[in-house]
């Protein structure tokens, strides 16, 4: 049977900023409580006091990830160097029985200019490359006879080196998506490796979106 506490904790789940202003006590609970009664009351299918739902929030425990900033904390500060490459082109092709073969001659082509930003992301039903925009024409040329699904230039990747045991750090890649939502930065891509991140934005917010990665790591 639910309670009132299973509702607080499947609400507080959906919305990790109210989560983490709880675990850090600077959200009012008086003024949550009154805020969440019609909702878990919708839940409950039941009027619920809002005495019973601040007794919930008192007594929920947030993920170990957020009451242990201080760790988390540390982990920022030992992110390795921020990079950012401008005038890229984002492809977005549909998957084909050719695409491997024509995407073979975009690589001949990469190869011999290595300093070239480019990546390649292949999906279950679409394939991503990225690259500088100087061979945009290269590429709708090796691609001519496949399906464009989206072409977006005037974008910029922002590259940060993450420690080497990054997989077993919970919460690492939220403090990044969470910094740029508050500064209300859209991503247009992201791409990673096992030790790097990348985001992807548009030209004309990369010194915003760089500020708000600098400020993660400091």
């Amino acid at each position: 049977m639910k309670t009132v506490s299973n509702c607080v904790e499947d609400i507080l789940i959906t919305q990790p900023y109210l989560e983490e202003a709880l675990s850090r006590n600077i959200i009012n609970f008086s003024a949550l409580a009154i805020e969440l009664t019609e909702p878990i009351s919708k839940m409950l299918k039941k009027e619920v006091k809002p005495g019973a739902i601040m007794m919930a929030l008192r007594r929920y425990n947030p993920p170990i990830t957020l009451s242990n900033s201080v760790k988390m904390k540390k982990v920022m500060q030992n992110l390795g160097d921020i990079t950012v490459r401008s005038n890229l082109t984002d492809f977005t092709v549909k998957n084909s029985e050719t695409i491997i073969d024509n995407h073979a001659k975009i690589l001949e082509r990469i190869n011999q200019e290595p300093k070239l930003f480019y990546t390649f992301t292949r999906g279950i039903h679409e394939s991503n490359i990225i690259v500088s925009s100087g061979l945009d024409d290269f590429i709708k040329e090796c691609l001519k006879n496949e399906t464009f699904l989206a072409i977006q230039d005037g974008l910029s990747a922002i590259s940060v080196n993450l420690p080497q045991d990054n997989s077993k750090i919970a919460g690492l890649y939220y403090q990044f998506f969470k910094r740029l939502a508050w500064e209300g930065i859209g991503i247009y891509e992201v791409i990673s490796t096992t030790n790097e991140f990348t985001i992807l934005v548009e030209d004309d917010i990369v010194d915003k979106a760089f500020a708000a990665i600098k400020k993660v790591k400091a």
